[in-house]
């Protein structure tokens, strides 16, 4: 009984191949349980929503149970998950529709330490709204974002804050139910990027405070889906602009086109993918949930804890972020090489590995390495090991000055 890293390795095809996945921050392997459930949508015939024949039941069916799964993963309701593309694409799906709402003079508050597609949309839309946006920064040797710097940004102005659940970058993992406390006082609606925290351990958005929660199943072992998970009520209460046949129901007056409906039984897989890594998690999905994804923030927690240590005990390895609370994701700066050249060299050592700004753009500014073209990232999930850490930190050794 118990979380067992090398059972759950043998579900995935794709760890068959020797390297060590350490990129996972930038999207993870899937299990077999997803390939075989999205093949098995094809292979029973699917057809588009809305018909009065059984493939296009099956369709109606498929995506009312990934509705269902997703809500079980972040504890929203299954009529208010919102299903698309991307975190990315539905964000800004969401600040247009917000945004309609914002008269000149409205604020809004991001954050320098969210991933930017939780930045450019809001700036974007405010601007042409004619609102204003405030920025929370980040505390650079800490890599913190201050909670208490918001009763400062905060007023009666503002409409919404921006904020991640954990940094794509450094992992730092800011306290979102105090902000949210915050921003709900003065009537704002908090926009959640959960996209980083979601693999990583249990999602509450309600103990969260999030009005809107983000996720995309692809950093989860699902397919290239996103959804946005808010309150049937909130999202009655927005009018995106659609095509005019189209659905005016909610969650549906949100999702535009055709939707992968396959690669929706894929995100249902990866869900009870989740929700069974822990032996003894029994009962509803919910619960299982809970309990696998609690194993799974200690394994990685421990192991994390292996990277981090091996690399700060390197005096050419200089590591960005010491917040006490973290997703298990490390940014580093190897001395006397680009980025790109020590991603190029972990390559080489069949080690998978980022380098670049990996999109967390004002959290780069913040840290002062945009002119260095940012630094190297790795990170653990729940289907690495102990050997994926080594042989990381093997090959940056091997990069010390001789």
């Amino acid at each position: 009984m118990g979380y067992e890293v090398k059972a759950v390795r043998e579900s995935y095809p794709a760890l068959g191949d020797g390297y060590a996945y350490l990129d996972g921050a930038a999207g993870t392997q899937v299990p077999s349980s997803v390939i075989e459930a999205i093949a098995d949508a094809y292979r029973v015939g699917l057809g588009n929503l809305g018909g009065a024949f059984p493939a296009s039941e099956r369709s109606q069916a498929t995506v009312e149970e990934c509705r269902r799964a997703v809500a079980d993963l972040v504890g929203g309701e299954p009529s208010g998950v919102v299903l698309g593309p991307n975190m990315t694409t539905l964000t800004y799906r969401f600040s247009r529709a917000l945004a309609k709402q914002w008269e000149p003079g409205a604020e809004v508050v991001v954050s320098r330490l969210d991933h930017d597609a939780n930045v450019r949309p809001w700036v974007q839309a405010a601007g042409a709204a004619g609102a204003s946006i405030r920025f929370a920064e980040v505390d650079p040797d800490s890599g913190e974002l201050l909670p208490d710097q918001f009763d400062e940004l905060l007023s009666e102005r503002t409409k919404l804050v921006a904020v991640t659940a954990a940094s794509n970058l450094i992992g730092t993992r800011p306290d979102v139910a105090v902000i949210s406390s915050k921003a709900h006082e003065v009537g704002a609606l908090v926009y959640v990027d959960g996209v980083h925290w979601t693999p990583h351990g249990p999602v509450d958005m309600k103990a969260l405070g999030a009005d809107f929660y983000a996720t995309s199943a692809y950093k989860w072992s699902g397919p290239h889906v996103g959804a946005v998970v808010a309150l049937p009520a909130l999202l009655a209460t927005l009018r995106p602009d659609k095509l005019a046949p189209s659905s005016d129901a909610v969650p549906d007056r949100f999702e535009w086109g055709t939707p992968p409906i396959a690669d929706f039984a894929g995100v249902t897989a990866a869900v009870e993918h989740l929700a069974s890594l822990e032996e003894a998690a029994t009962g509803p999905r919910r619960e299982r949930l809970r309990v696998s994804m609690a194993a799974v923030e200690a394994y990685e927690g421990r192991l994390f804890s292996l990277l981090l240590e091996g690399l700060e005990s390197m005096e050419h390895v200089t590591t960005y972020g010491r917040a006490g609370r973290r997703a298990p994701t490390a940014y580093f700066n190897v001395a006397g090489r680009p980025p790109r050249r020590v991603a190029e060299h972990l390559a080489s050592r069949r080690v998978n590995a980022w380098s670049g700004d990996n999109y967390g753009y004002e959290l780069v500014g913040a840290l002062g390495l945009r002119e260095r073209a940012g630094a190297v990232r790795a990170g653990v999930v729940h289907y690495n090991e102990e050997s994926d850490v080594e042989r990381l930190l093997d090959a940056l050794t091997e990069l010390a000055p001789g």
